[in-house]
């Protein structure tokens, strides 16, 4: 598979800006040209205490460019946290995940998934491999069979979860944006739209049988300035193993489709 820094990437042009160029130094090379004359279908999955809103920048350059896009909100955060309860667990944002498959009739998907979204991303996968054809895991958890969220959690995440679970409340209260290292100018808007995190999620072991290292195309990229050991580690296996490519997001905290859309973007059309 083609390595971060291979020598045949071109410069994009459509998408050119500075974060872009930026992007290039951080490839060691420039993003090659994607080709958008076959329009690509894409499934975005957020993370914890996000909901779909976070993709909004990068969806609408996808859009624009013919693709379509689905931003599914996980049950109980976001424009669903109205659904919030302690039954929510790992089974429920799998299927949310499922459904969308199986009721737009999806398939050759390009399945992204930020942060959290590893988790339900890599048990959705187990039901509905058939219909994927890349997988990008964006700063994203990539675990492995009857681990569980809360072990590898950030250290604020997993006190936050037992204080509420202590507290006998539904779901934990989400961090500032600045913990998430975003970008001084968009803060206040991601504090107005992040909500509690369910506690059932992180809780439950995931069962998986390896479907999502049969996917074909496989991408990791890692924002380095957000300081995550289960994401260092997940990049360092996928960098060990050829079937996977991967990047590091330049100027980026951990909301890399916030921080840098137009690069996020560029990097999914090469990819996918």
């Amino acid at each position: 598979m083609a390595a971060t820094n291979d020598p045949s990437f071109t410069r994009r042009t459509v998408l050119a800006s500075a974060g872009a160029g930026a992007g290039a130094a951080a490839l060691g090379g420039t993003p090659a040209r994607a080709q958008t004359g076959q329009p690509k279908t894409f499934v975005l999955v957020h993370g914890a205490w996000h909901g779909g809103w976070c993709w909004r920048r990068v969806s609408d350059l996808l859009e624009k460019q013919g693709h379509k896009v689905f931003t599914p909100t996980l049950t109980g955060v976001g424009e669903r946290s109205h659904l919030l309860s302690k039954d929510i667990n790992l089974d429920t944002h799998i299927t949310d995940i499922v459904n969308v498959f199986k009721w737009e009739d999806l398939k050759d998907v390009c399945l992204v998934v930020h942060s959290y979204g590893g988790w339900p991303g890599s048990g959705a996968l187990e039901q509905v491999q058939d219909r994927v054809s890349a997988i990008v895991w964006l700063d994203a958890f990539k675990p492995e069979n009857g681990q569980r969220g809360f072990d590898f959690a950030s250290e604020f995440s997993r006190k936050a979860l037992l204080e509420a679970v202590e507290k006998g409340e539904p779901a934990r209260p989400s961090p500032k944006a600045e913990a998430f290292s975003v970008n001084q100018k968009d803060r206040v808007w991601v504090d107005s739209k992040t909500t509690p995190q369910p506690n059932g999620v992180a809780v439950q072991p995931i069962r998986l049988t390896g479907a999502r290292d049969k996917i074909a195309k496989k991408t990791y990229i890692r924002a380095a300035a957000y300081p995550q050991p289960a994401f260092d580690k997940a990049l360092a296996e996928c960098k060990a193993d050829k079937t996977w490519r991967t990047f590091e997001a330049p100027n980026s905290g951990h909301d890399v489709m916030v921080d840098n859309p137009n690069w996020l973007t560029e990097i999914l059309l090469q990819v996918s």
